[in-house]
């Protein structure tokens, strides 16, 4: 792939700022000292980078690359495309898996999820480690859930979820669509993405806390066979992430 800029239209840059204007306020105050720059390319393999910016000795700068085509799609539309990238088809065409997460433009998922990786990145939410393997004092976020940083506590440790995409880097049957929802309901994860590492686990349950809880939105998982809903995953409705959700309190007080 060749990554090419992208210019805004006056559309486009309306849903930007928008999405802007409704981040956390610590995550505005956080932004507007530590974001250097933006940008929107066509043809990236992934939906967003947030990347350090090399400043010497001065505060941690960063940047954020977005894919330009998430200006164009909802936040049901992007997010049932990520979560089906975790699935292969199968011989049952009526099996399909979407995400309900209502009819606000992707930017505001997005850019939320990006923000937050900045925001831990200064007030050091999660453990900061050079080395995956460390075992370093745990914050009050990863306490009692997180090992190191990309493996749960042995509670949360299970064999299906372990081979989902982003734990094993494959995917899996849709077949098993249902089983893998009704394991990660047994989890404090808000989303499959989450299990991913704790950095990934913050930026999730942050984002989808703020999209339910703060800007009214839906937010579901669903596994169906033609007009037949097989699972459901509603992570705000999950206690043991329920339980998770003080941890956020922080991003609310000026």
């Amino acid at each position: 792939m060749k990554p090419v800029n992208r210019s805004l239209t006056p559309v486009q840059q309306e849903k930007v700022q928008n999405a802007f204007s409704v981040l956390p306020p610590l995550h505005q105050q956080i932004l507007k000292q530590h974001l250097q720059s933006i940008s929107f390319m066509d043809g990236m393999p992934n939906t967003a980078l947030t990347s350090p910016v090399d400043t010497g000795n001065r505060q941690k700068q960063f940047n954020i690359t977005f894919r330009a085509g998430l200006l164009d799609e909802t936040i049901s539309e992007w997010a049932s495309w990520k979560e089906n990238t975790c699935f292969e088809p199968g011989v049952d065409a009526k099996l399909k898996v979407r995400v309900e997460g209502g009819n606000l433009d992707a930017i505001i998922y997005v850019l939320m999820h990006e923000a937050t990786h900045i925001v831990d990145a200064v007030m050091a939410i999660s453990p900061h480690v050079s080395e995956k393997q460390s075992v370093p004092e745990p914050t009050s976020f990863t306490k009692d859930v997180w090992r190191t940083m990309n493996v749960p506590e042995a509670k949360y440790l299970d064999s299906l979820l372990a081979k989902t995409r982003f734990r094993s880097g494959k995917v899996l049957p849709i077949s098993l669509g249902p089983e893998v929802y009704r394991k990660l309901a047994q989890t404090p994860f808000p989303s499959l993405y989450a299990m991913a590492a704790w950095s990934e686990d913050i930026a999730e349950l942050a984002t989808i806390y703020h999209l339910t809880t703060r800007l009214n939105q839906p937010f579901s998982v669903v596994v169906t066979k033609g007009d037949v809903e097989l699972a459901r995953f509603e992570p705000m409705k999950n206690p043991l992430v329920k339980q998770r959700l003080k941890q956020l309190t922080i991003f609310y007080t000026k």
